[in-house]
């Protein structure tokens, strides 16, 4: 399998990978001035998705791009990165 492959690759960098329930499966949680809000479905309705996540420890925004232009979700998906706020 081309995941496996992919994390494979990546070796101790991988920190955590998997995949996300439907948006018709998600609860949006708010609290307004003391009250929870609970709400079902997704915070946006979007055709777009995000169906899954990599953690990865990258030294570099260079070696972040080299790891999503290698993951197999690129070649017919959209691949997003962003950091991690320490």
């Amino acid at each position: 399998m081309a995941g496996k492959a992919w994390g494979a690759a990546r070796g101790d960098r991988l920190i955590q990978s998997g995949g996300l329930e439907p948006p018709a499966d998600a609860t949006t949680v708010r609290v307004r001035e003391g009250e929870v809000l609970l709400t079902d479905g997704p915070f946006v309705e979007s055709k777009e998705v995000v169906a899954g996540f990599s953690l990865i420890e990258c030294t570099s925004r260079e070696e972040a791009v080299e790891a999503a232009r290698t993951h197999p979700v690129a070649r017919h998906g959209t691949i997003e990165l962003r950091a991690v706020q320490l």
